[in-house]
């Protein structure tokens, strides 16, 4: 409590200090007797929040509502009672942080239904961005109580730190880092990453510490080295290495894996941050640093001249530095690296009045009140939560119109995107576009100054359905997918009935899926048939979301009865060879399992295992005809998928129109979903063509992709999964296994 009292009079006046001081002590009194989880006095976390803000030098008002924004939910203590006490601006913090306590989705430990607790996450963070649009400093207060928080998280239940720790990953740390606030972003990403995936989190701590010295070693030698060069050519440079943050370093990793890189390599990428007192000498040691070490191509971003929403404000540029190992380069201004800290609540911080660079800040806050106008056009709260994950908490893009207007977009996004943010009308009438004067396909990604002109009928043919298959990556925006929701719900009811009836039943057979169209509704919750179909039809509801419930449905079935026969067929016993299935033999260990060949089970399948007498366990879909040749019961075993990622054959059907490249065209879209081809066979009639595929997939959710991306080649019309080899019958069955009786 003192160290908090010394640090806001080290920059408030002594009448300010006052409004602190007694809002520490109501809270003092307010929360005597209550504990935490961890057995503290409760008092430790309201300060512990105020202590933060009070590092960012945040005015009075902001540390005393800190203070206090638990004694209405907690205390009993009424809102007019603290109005009475400490004014109505204090008032209004404290019940605008109770507001977004009491929508916490996470506050009980119920476990409630997934969609209700998605509703009521969506509400939150609904009231949360009004909250900002009304002040802040609201938020900055909800973060450093979320902060504190996770520094406490090992109190609680596995489940609710899971829970916590995934809220946090998914709202609060791009809400963070949103608001340009990159010291708590990291802080929030590395608690909660240290709960969500343990094993991952110590292996990166523990090659962290392995390596500590000798990267601090080089780092020290590249800053020496640059300190020199920048004093001989007359620069007053603050030089230092920049800390690696462990949820960071994860998502490095990841990225480097889909490259083919190995995760080594990122420990050999070292940052320096160079601090400077004027925008022109940082440009000044820019030319320094490219003329003492070669400049890696194609990674030199400016933000200074064009500073990220955010207000992130920084050159950036890696170079081959000693050894020829590649180093980050970030150079800013002093000024700059307070914001990149601490974001927007660097111009609240406590500077005798309204700053004009929180005015600035203000203004620049357009993306908010955009986003509260989208809010009222959403039809649900799904909708709404998809907005604020894909248009808000995504890093941005700057594109030009035609008319060198700029426009801010998501990272990611498409032409068709860009369309509908201009007008809702120019998207609906979108047939094609050029960049940078090039006609390009509209599933194209923009990038940082491109220049984008859109091609449009002359009549309003209306956007396309394909347009909302997330799968073929036409549309990145909610704005976007909400305009073209909108227009199928325009259209009449009866046409999107039959169109969605035609999708469900082609997603359903081209899956092999036993779930009947009526659970598809009950797990959509609709109470009719054409309530499903109209929100296929109307594009409220996506394949992929069909294939992953599908999936999940048929992974909770239970294995259905086993008829018996008189021996083991062959096709039972000729199985995938391969180290791993992926399949657990209940109550087992590790058994040695193998895929089927007669039916390729995949991740989502109902599935059972037959114990042969020399290959382990055989796993068969249930519904597989060749578990009916079985006689021996008693050598039926339960089995079920395991958690770990493995690659599973399935043999697909496509019906094509024959032509010249065809073949190539097919095994090019598998290669887009890193699909690994097995083996092929084709089967020409007339002009039409069938071919056979034997794909390598992941899971069903990859499969309806993969569907997805097949009937996109042109000429294709229909693809199918082949479920089964027929079964053998008596006559034809092989010999019995001969060697060591089971």
């Amino acid at each position: 409590m003192q160290e908090l009292l010394d640090k806001v009079a080290s920059y408030l006046p002594a009448e300010k200090v006052v409004l602190v001081r007694s809002a520490l002590d109501y809270a003092t009194r307010a929360h005597k007797g209550q504990r935490r989880r961890s057995g503290g006095p409760y008092i430790e976390h309201p300060v512990s929040a105020a202590t933060y803000l009070a590092d960012l030098s945040l005015d009075a008002p902001t540390i005393a509502a800190a203070l206090l924004h638990d004694v209405i939910e907690d205390c009993g203590v009424s809102l007019e009672e603290l109005r009475t006490e400490f004014g109505d601006e204090v008032a209004r913090l404290v019940d605008g942080v109770t507001k977004l306590a009491k929508l916490d989705t996470l506050a009980s430990d119920e476990v409630e239904p997934l969609r209700a607790a998605d509703d009521a996450q969506a509400e939150s963070v609904r009231k949360m961005l009004v909250a900002m649009a009304e002040d802040i400093r609201v938020v900055l207060i909800k973060l450093a109580d979320r902060l504190h928080n996770m520094q406490t998280l090992g109190a609680l239940s596995p489940a609710r730190r899971v829970a916590i720790s995934q809220e946090t990953l998914d709202i609060y740390a791009p809400l963070a880092h949103r608001l340009g606030m990159g010291e708590i972003k990291w802080q929030l990403e590395d608690h909660a990453f240290r709960y969500l995936q343990p094993s991952q989190y110590r292996a990166i701590s523990k090659l962290l510490a392995s390596k500590r010295r000798e990267r601090e070693a080089y780092v020290e030698q590249v800053t020496d080295v640059l300190s020199g060069e920048l004093k001989r050519a007359g620069f007053e440079a603050e030089v230092s290495g920049r800390p690696k943050h462990i949820y960071g370093i994860h998502t490095k990793a990841q990225a480097y894996e889909a490259q083919g890189k190995e995760l080594k390599d990122i420990y050999d990428l070292f940052a320096v941050r160079v601090l400077v007192p004027t925008v022109q000498d940082c440009y000044g040691v820019l030319g320094v640093v490219h003329m003492l070490w070669r400049p890696v191509p194609g990674q030199f971003d400016d933000y200074i001249a064009s500073p990220k929403e955010n207000m992130y404000q920084s050159l950036h540029t890696s170079v081959r530095s000693i050894g020829g190992l590649p180093v980050e380069v970030q150079v800013r201004t002093h000024d700059m690296h307070e914001v990149a800290e601490y974001g927007v609540a660097s111009h609240w911080a406590y500077k005798n009045g309204v700053s004009p660079k929180r005015q600035r800040s203000e203004e620049r806050m357009t993306w908010l009140r955009q986003l509260l106008d989208w809010q009222r056009d959403v039809s649900g709260t799904e909708e709404f939560l998809e907005t604020v994950q894909t248009d808000v908490f995504r890093d941005q893009v700057f594109v030009y119109t035609p008319k060198n207007e700029i426009k801010e977009l998501p990272s990611g996004s498409t032409p068709i995107d860009f369309a509908y943010r201009i007008h809702t009308e120019l998207g609906d009438r979108c047939i094609g576009a050029k960049v940078n004067g090039k006609l390009v396909s509209l599933d194209t990604q923009l990038r940082n100054g491109d220049t984008v002109e859109v091609l449009t009928s002359r009549v309003a043919r209306g956007p396309s359905l394909d347009w909302l298959n997330k799968d073929l990556g036409y549309i990145r925006t909610a704005n976007a997918r909400h305009a073209v929701r909108a227009w199928f719900r325009r259209q009449e009811r009866g046409a999107s009935v039959e169109r969605g009836g035609d999708l469900l039943k082609r997603e359903l057979r081209r899956l092999s899926s036993r779930i009947d169209e009526s659970a598809v509704a009950k797990m959509f919750h609709y109470d009719s048939m054409d309530d499903l179909y109209a929100a296929i039809g109307g594009g409220l509801v996506s394949m992929a979301q069909v294939a992953v419930r599908v999936a999940e449905a048929q992974r909770k079935a239970e294995p259905e009865p086993v008829s018996e026969s008189d021996s083991e067929s062959d096709s039972a016993r000729a199985a995938m060879d391969g180290p791993t299935t992926g399949v657990r033999v209940l109550g087992a260990g590790d058994l040695l399992t193998r895929m089927a060949e007669c039916c390729h089970p995949l991740p989502g399948d109902a599935i059972t295992g037959y114990v042969t007498r020399t290959r382990g366990v055989t796993v068969h879909r249930t519904d597989c005809a060749n578990l009916g040749s079985i006689t021996e019961a008693d050598r039926i075993v339960a089995v079920s998928w395991s958690a770990e990622q493995t690659l599973f054959p399935v043999r697909l059907q496509v019906d094509a129109f024959d032509r010249v490249g065809l073949l190539h065209d097919i095994t090019g879209a598998m290669s887009v979903e890193r699909i690994n081809l097995h083996g092929s066979r084709t089967e020409v009639s007339g002009g039409g063509v069938t071919v056979h595929l034997t794909a390598q997939v992941s899971s069903l959710e990859q499969l309806s992709r993969l569907f997805s991306r097949l009937e996109g080649v042109r000429g294709v019309r229909n693809v199918t999964r082949e479920s089964q080899q027929p079964p053998r019958q008596a006559a034809g069955a092989a010999a019995p296994e001969r060697g060591p009786q089971a």
